[in-house]
């Protein structure tokens, strides 16, 4: 896909996003349940879900002891001793395998719950009408048997993730194309793991410090060294930036500056056509290189604005 027209770079320039409702098979459910739910959680993953309350959600990253992403989730308890955890599904099955290795003898009982629940992405004013008016990201709604998380917005426009029970209703909003959906995670600049890219990353590397996906001040978690010298010894080296090609680029593909087509700079974490042409894609780069032009196998790219301010920025 090439697209010779050049390619607005604001917001302000590109067409609103729709409003209505996208169905997301690529994600799955992982439900843990059982009195220590929250706190087998509150060890194992980078996010406080100890002190989670019914109002919000949770994203967080399950990493291995070197400090690398093994998955991400969007959490939240269903009760009091039932936690859903949403993650990519090509990632659910080694997930749930690894986090039940070390349930021991806590009393929580993590399945697959994939089926039993279906998935929504709400746009605009779809998002609007499931969530309290000004609802910041990770605030957590009902919506009759409905769970609605508020997201972060992709250029100004109100995002949602809605999961409610299988058989539901669907939400009343029109239907929206998966791709676009995918193309609204892309400009929100919060990345989701997927398998392609498992272990490639430290929290930071996706932003997510900055984004509400690691908690700096909670107890012990697996990588939590690793994370923390990262942040607080000033080591982080790279960081996720929202990029343009005019061309398709895949996730897991290496970035390479223009003039060196030896040694990559980065890697592509997701991408999406966008609707006034070309790709927009999350690119987890080293800081050193944002500023000089770019290339994935021979295919430009032109970084852009992130939305939101990096904790260091702030």
């Amino acid at each position: 896909m090439t697209d010779s027209t050049p390619f607005p770079t604001g917001p302000e320039s590109r067409p609103p996003l729709p409003s209505g409702a996208a169905a997301l098979a690529h994600l799955g459910v992982i439900r843990v349940a059982g009195e220590d739910a929250a706190t087998f959680l509150h060890g194992q993953l980078s996010q406080d879900f100890a002190l989670l309350d019914p109002h919000h959600a949770r994203l967080a990253a399950l990493l291995n002891p070197k400090g690398r992403m093994l998955a991400s989730f969007i959490g939240f308890k269903r009760g009091d001793a039932e936690v859903l955890l949403l993650c990519s599904r090509d990632l659910l099955a080694p997930t749930l395998r690894r986090l039940s290795m070390f349930v021991l003898r806590a009393k929580a009982r993590l399945t697959d719950a994939s089926a039993d629940y279906q998935l929504h992405g709400l746009l605009g004013e779809a998002a609007e009408a499931a969530l309290p008016a000004d609802a910041a990201p990770w605030t957590l709604a009902q919506q009759g048997e409905a769970s609605v998380v508020a997201l972060y917005p992709a250029d100004g426009q109100p995002r949602a993730l809605r999961i409610a029970p299988a058989g539901s209703l669907p939400p009343e909003a029109p239907a929206l194309a998966p791709a676009l959906w995918d193309w609204s995670e892309v400009r929100s600049g919060v990345a989701t793991l997927t398998a392609p890219l498992a272990e490639a990353f430290v929290p930071q590397m996706l932003n997510y410090e900055s984004v509400g996906g690691v908690n700096f001040k909670k107890g012990c978690y697996p990588g939590q060294e690793v994370v923390a010298r990262s942040q607080f010894r000033g080591a982080i080296k790279r960081r996720t930036f929202l990029a343009h090609a005019p061309a398709s680029v895949a996730p897991g593909a290496e970035v390479f500056a223009q003039d060196d087509a030896e040694q990559p700079v980065g890697l592509v974490v997701q991408a999406a056509p966008a609707p006034g042409g070309g790709v927009d894609a999350l690119v987890s780069l080293q800081i050193a290189a944002a500023g000089g032009a770019l290339q994935v196998a021979g295919v430009p790219l032109e970084l852009q604005p992130l939305p939101y301010a990096l904790l260091e920025d702030i």
